[in-house]
């Protein structure tokens, strides 16, 4: 196997939410009068981030729900959460601590090992980097933001394509930029359904990020941290 570009998923495999969204969740289910544990919100995100990722692989992704569409939407969401955090709640109620958790002020950041693997990947290796996000922003004002265009070829973002992962455009739009065919890229995400089974729809090998231990899929490359693409990279680039 010849390795000639690598993409990144953004959240969850570069980036996170600050405060991460753990303590947001702790913060609003607090003041409802409940006690999750960090690991039942864990554990809760990874089911609402399966049903967020179905959806976006359905015919009527989250960048076409709007108004009462997108807050039901959420309402399960965060029910998932909750579930996950042996929380029962019906949707009323889960609605209410979601309006609660929008109202806590957050912003992005990127791993403690995002920047100092991407260096060594532009170090070691002559692949081309590049970054793929269902985010409604530009990918290059992703970049800038998130201090990431010293280390970034480029970015694809679903509001550039108009196509969410893990539906093949997106990801033909990556080869493209990268220049190669799809047996020589690999995409590294946190997603099993939008992430691996994206790339692996248009023949990119995919590497799943399970940095919590909680992903139950394992018919493909799994990792716990980004150092270990570096790994991966030693032994396909050879």
């Amino acid at each position: 196997m010849v390795i000639k570009a690598v993409f990144f998923d953004f959240y969850g495999t570069l980036g996170h939410f600050f405060p991460p969204r753990e303590e947001i969740q702790t913060q609003a289910i607090s003041s409802f009068g409940f006690s999750p544990t960090r690991r039942g919100l864990v554990e809760g995100y990874a089911s609402a981030d399966a049903f967020m990722a179905e959806v976006n692989a359905s015919d009527w992704p989250m960048s076409q729900r709007h108004g009462d569409d997108r807050l039901q939407f959420f309402a399960e969401y965060e029910r998932l959460i909750l579930s996950g955090a042996n929380i029962n709640a019906d949707l009323e109620l889960a609605s209410r601590i979601w309006q609660k958790v929008q109202e806590i002020p957050y912003g992005l950041a990127l791993f403690d090992d995002c920047t100092p693997v991407l260096d060594m990947i532009r170090q070691q290796h002559n692949v081309s980097i590049g970054m793929i996000s269902n985010i409604g922003r530009s990918g290059k004002e992703l970049t800038e933001d998130m201090g990431l265009t010293p280390y970034l070829d480029f970015t694809v973002t679903s509001q550039e394509v108009g196509s969410n992962k893990p539906h093949p455009p997106i990801f033909l739009a990556a080869l493209e930029c990268a220049g190669v065919e799809p047996n020589e890229a690999i995409h590294v995400g946190d997603s099993y359904l939008s992430d691996v089974q994206g790339a692996r729809g248009v023949g990119i090998n995919p590497v799943l990020l399970d940095r919590e231990g909680v992903i139950r899929e394992d018919d493909c490359v799994k990792i716990g941290g980004l150092v270990e693409v570096l790994e991966l990279l030693a032994a396909w680039c050879r």
